[in-house]
């Protein structure tokens, strides 16, 4: 088989570039993830997309493509739904808070499950912080139940998908791998109806929209939130750009904010940065045990999932005050 007649639709230039269909986009990627495909093939493929950029037909194929050779997630005995929360960028300046966000929540009983891959080494991955901590890890699909939280390597989820990733390495150019990862949700896996709440995350604007319309098309619930050097945590001095989704549907819109302009009383030290695994987990640790306060935005940002994550589980009687509930959410700019 042979991808070249995708790659003559995507790869005529900014102008000339057609988008592919859903259908499309899902078999082309799953002929990359099958390795069905040349090497050179495969580098035109990435540089086209890279130029052309995703539409959201394509980004969902390549998710239902990708969603297709996941291994089956097995349910807790019981179930709620998993808040999901991938970890690609880690940190270059600011502190590695993707580990904290992930120790509150299961503070808050809810599970967890963090997601990543190290692409670049110069910067802070979240494993790395995870190991200091000496949390749990995952090599396979496990039940996950209230107060877990687990790391998993890509390569252990979708071994051809790590490999697509760290074709960064060598080209020093994202690919489509790393879009798909960050709407990834482990938990929605071939033959099963249970999915996950997950933290999606975008550092350029252009993106936001995009990846709206896949949540859409793929029915998904998510907080896309623009990230902290492109992690999916709200950074100590300012509370991020957050859209809550439900099924697909949007449930609130909520403009960024300083940390300074917070009304809640809650107070946000100056961000930390250049620190090392060992510092940050020391940090994590200290909010986590009330030593140091939560940073004011990543608390609303806790809020914020905790009412979509029970959203999530609401029964017929009980949808309409929580989707009201959202809605004390939005929050339009200036």
């Amino acid at each position: 088989m042979s991808i070249s007649h995708y790659i003559k639709e995507i790869g005529r230039g900014t102008k000339g570039a057609r988008s592919l269909s859903r259908d499309q986009a899902c078999d082309l990627m799953g002929q990359v993830l099958d390795g069905k495909v040349s090497d050179l093939e495969l580098g035109g493929f990435c540089i086209a997309m890279r130029f052309k950029g995703e539409s959201a037909e394509e980004l969902a194929g390549f998710l239902d493509a990708t969603q297709q050779r996941l291994p089956a997630w097995p349910q807790a005995h019981e179930a709620q739904p998993v808040v999901v929360i991938p970890s690609y960028n880690g940190s270059r300046k600011l502190a590695n808070l993707t580990p904290l966000l992930a120790g509150l929540l299961a503070q808050k009983g809810l599970p967890v499950l963090v997601h990543g891959s190290h692409t670049e080494d110069r910067r802070l991955g979240t494993d790395q912080v995870w190991r200091q901590l000496g949390w749990s890890t995952l090599e396979r699909p496990a039940p996950l139940g209230s107060g877990d939280k687990v790391w998993m390597q890509t390569r252990h989820l979708l071994a051809p998908l790590d490999r697509l990733l760290q074709i960064r390495r060598q080209m020093g150019l994202r690919n489509p791998a790393h879009s798909i990862v960050k709407l990834l949700d482990p938990i929605h896996g071939p033959g099963t109806a249970q999915s996950g709440l997950v933290l999606a995350s975008y550092t350029h604007p252009a993106y936001a929209q995009p990846m709206l319309q896949t949540l859409a098309l793929r029915a998904a619930s998510a907080l896309l939130v623009r990230g902290t050097e492109g992690e999916a945590v709200a950074a100590p001095h300012r509370e991020p750009v957050s859209t809550g989704v439900i099924a697909g549907e949007i449930c609130f819109e909520r403009s960024s904010l300083h940390s300074r302009q917070l009304t809640s009383g809650a107070q946000s030290s100056a961000p930390e940065q250049d620190l090392d695994a060992e510092q940050t987990a020391r940090l994590t640790m200290d909010i986590l045990n009330g030593q140091q306060p939560v940073p004011a935005p990543i608390a609303q940002q806790l809020e914020q999932i905790q009412a979509l994550h029970r959203a999530m589980q609401a029964t017929d009687a009980g949808a309409a005050a929580c989707r009201a509930a959202l809605q004390a959410y939005n929050r339009s700019p200036d």
